[in-house]
């Protein structure tokens, strides 16, 4: 069954946890070499593989002295300073033994959030693909700050899988897969081969266990499965640390956690919306304007707006949110603050006599907007 799932793959993405190529003392350049040498089979299989690999900070931050994670950001960014370019280095070794080449590729928050910028990455790894160069991508932590941050690797992946549309997402973990209940604790724990659907039960069996070396736990999996399979990706948690993994996985072998892709995606446009671009703001939606959204499908009008949280410019994403302040939808917004306060509350009709002109009748447009459930993304 596994490999027929398997059959349409062409293109995937493969994340590379920490933990799978670092210890306390640092980067493993044995665990490289050999992830690095399983990658190599699957491109002389003719597949495309792009890596989104951690364990800069790890790699790095021995050398200035630092035991256990870097407690301050100008640490973190010195250590993957140092890091990264050895981490590369010891990918390029393994791959230029096979005759491949690599590319480095960093990237921010604002990379993605940014529709111009997010285009210009996307034709940047999709070039270096055309070439048969497999790129390395990473957060740029040595710039890097918090309000630019993905988060962790793991979400940066699923963006990543979106960014080249990808056919799948493996992630790499320390752990076989997921699990009913957490093996470090309970050794009776059942590991489950398919999940259906990252629903709010399956969330809660995730837990909230973070590795020493990483930053993510089966949470940020978790929802990087959920990200994915709403761009119709499935999702396959393994034991990175398994001999010859990759070409195991290829091969048909029933191993890890398969998460089905949602049988609803969203476009990629809309995927950006809900998940690349950061918002600026929040938008309070009256009840009419609610359901004028949620269940007719219609754009918001400014008529629907009583209040407004935030600063934002026209162009930028923005929550709608109820009364109570409960998200319902994520949009790119037509107005800057300053024009929706004047607007809000008042008809479309009226907008050019308020403003002196008027960019369009909706602040908000359908095709601009995505339903959301506290910031998760829900395909109905």
């Amino acid at each position: 069954m596994r490999k027929a799932l398997l059959s349409h793959v062409k293109r995937v993405v493969v994340k590379i946890g920490s933990g799978v190529i670092s210890n306390a003392s640092g980067l493993e350049n044995g665990q490289v070499a050999a992830i690095s040498e399983d990658v190599c089979q699957l491109l002389d299989a003719g597949l495309e593989v792009i890596l989104v690999s951690s364990g800069a900070v790890a790699a790095g931050k021995g050398q200035l002295g630092i035991s256990g994670r870097p407690q301050t950001i100008p640490q973190k960014q010195a250590a993957a300073a140092i890091g990264q370019t050895r981490i590369i280095r010891e990918y390029k070794e393994t791959f230029q033994s096979r005759n491949y080449n690599v590319a480095q590729v960093l990237l921010t928050r604002d990379d993605l959030s940014n529709r111009r910028r997010y285009l210009n990455a996307r034709n940047t790894v999709m070039t270096l693909l055309e070439y048969g160069v497999t790129p390395i991508v990473n957060e740029n932590d040595t710039v890097v700050v918090e309000e630019i941050r993905f988060g962790d690797n793991d979400n940066l992946s699923a963006l990543v899988t979106t960014l080249v549309d990808a056919d799948m997402l493996i992630i790499l973990s320390d752990v076989d897969g997921f699990y009913d209940q957490d093996p470090a604790e309970n050794p009776q724990a059942q590991l489950i081969p398919i999940v259906e659907q990252v629903t709010p039960k399956i969330e809660a069996l995730g837990g909230t266990a973070k590795s020493s070396l990483g930053t993510g736990g089966m949470t940020t999996k978790l929802k990087a499965a959920k990200k994915a399979a709403l761009s119709g990706v499935g999702t396959l948690i393994v034991n990175g640390r398994s001999p010859n993994i990759l070409a195991r996985i290829f091969a048909g072998e029933e191993v890890g956690t398969y998460f089905l892709p949602a049988q609803s995606k969203l476009t990629a446009k809309k995927h950006w919306i809900a998940f690349s671009k950061k918002p600026r703001g929040k938008i309070m939606v009256d009840e009419g304007g609610c359901l004028a959204v949620v269940k007719g499908g219609k754009s918001l009008l400014p008529s629907g707006i009583c209040g407004v949280d935030g600063g934002f410019e026209r162009g930028d994403a923005v929550r709608l949110c109820d009364r109570d302040g409960h998200e319902f939808a994520r949009g790119v917004i037509s107005y800057s603050l300053a024009e929706t306060l004047q607007i809000m509350g008042k008809q479309s009709a009226d907008i050019e006599k308020i403003l002196g002109y008027k960019y369009r009748d909706e602040v908000v447009e359908r095709d601009n907007l995505v339903l959301t459930v506290e910031g998760e993304e829900e395909v109905n």
